[in-house]
């Protein structure tokens, strides 16, 4: 296996780059294994957040990718309150993986090289079995079979929940509704966290519209939820009162911000602005964007509850924060006249900038 921590030189270079303390690329032959590792801010603890499996069309984009993703999860774990830092992992394979235990057991090598500087957990293309892999390996991985009365396991049932929480709060204040029933809302992904979603919200009475590449997952969503179908490419422009994305990143720009015609978005996806400025636009607009690293706060808390030996009620408690920092949020853009996402990111980076001192006295 071989571990190449990039130069600052190199690191400063890069379009994503935003202060990123180390960032490691991997590469191991026997398996096919190719892995980016990014460690954006340890001030509050160790860096933690998900690997994603997924396929990249060059070195670049994978690396671009764990660079906003590692950022995020510094703001997402300083919101939620938790003792952790911010890091990422992506990895890839340049040829079918034949052996998927092989391949994630290497990467539980590449994890315990950096000696607890980072732990790991399932995140999009991820899944328990690949955690148990790693944990072959190290044992800085969460993710894993839950014991009797801890949390564990698929962390996805309770980023959906967050989110579902999330989704009320705003509901709450852009339309005045104290419940979700008769709210309409386009759910567009119906992986693990969507579907998840979708069934907490069909639970509260709301009409959903869903879509998803797999069609079979919609076929079961129409079916057990009364959904509506739609396309990838057109669900989040239905008429609806909330979109919800809950795929991958970047599917709010300049161009798909005017087509909107819900007036909240709300939903799982990491970076779903394709830049900073595209909350603005959502703001112009009228459209009150809920942050993606607050609302999707869920999964990252059971993951720090199963490291930390928290308890259920410890996850519960956490997962109220979720609602009461959107509110916050979305009181301060109304009197400040700022987009969400920007409010958020500084009051992310003001928790992050009162543990300055402290570190540096240490």
């Amino acid at each position: 296996m071989h571990i190449e921590k990039l130069s600052p030189n190199r690191l400063s270079s890069l379009p994503a780059f935003d202060d990123h303390e180390e960032v490691y690329v991997v590469s191991d032959r026997p398996t096919g294994l190719k892995a980016v590792i990014a460690l954006h801010n340890t001030i509050l603890g160790p860096a933690a957040g998900g690997c994603r499996f997924w396929t990249y069309a060059n070195d670049e984009d994978a690396l671009r990718d764990a660079l906003r993703l590692s950022k995020a999860m510094s703001f997402k774990n300083a919101m939620a309150g938790l003792p952790l830092g911010g890091g990422k992992a992506v990895v890839w394979s340049e040829r079918p993986v034949r052996d998927r235990t092989a391949f994630f057991s290497a990467f539980g090598r590449a994890v315990q090289s950096l000696k607890g500087r980072y732990i790991t957990a399932e995140d999009v293309g991820t899944r328990t079995d690949d955690m148990i892999a790693v944990a072959r390996e190290t044992n800085f991985v969460a993710g894993l079979p839950a014991k009797a009365g801890r949390p564990g396991g698929n962390p996805s049932p309770r980023t959906a929940h967050g989110v579902f929480l999330g989704i009320a709060a705003a509901v709450k204040f852009a339309l005045a509704r104290t419940d979700l029933s008769g709210t309409k809302v386009a759910v567009q992904g119906l992986g693990s966290v969507g579907y998840a979603l979708c069934k907490e919200l069909h639970a509260a009475d709301a009409s959903l519209v869903v879509a998803d590449l797999d069609d079979d997952r919609v076929q079961r969503a129409v079916a057990e939820f009364s959904a509506k179908r739609s396309t990838p490419e057109a669900v989040l422009f239905e008429d609806v009162d909330v979109a919800a994305p809950c795929a991958l990143g970047g599917i709010l720009n300049k161009e798909t911000i005017p087509q909107l015609r819900a007036k909240i978005v709300a939903g799982a996806a990491n970076n779903q602005l394709d830049n900073d400025h595209d909350g603005e636009l959502l703001r112009l607009r009228g459209v009150l964007y809920a942050p993606d690293y607050v609302i999707n706060a869920g999964g990252i808390i059971q993951v720090a509850a199963e490291y930390l030996g928290w308890s259920e009620d410890d996850v519960n408690d956490r997962l109220k924060v979720i609602p009461m920092s959107l509110q916050q949020i979305f009181e301060e853009s109304n009197w400040r006249h700022l987009a969400t996402n920007t409010v958020a990111d500084t009051l992310a980076q003001t928790k992050l900038n009162r543990h300055l001192p402290a570190r540096a006295a240490g």
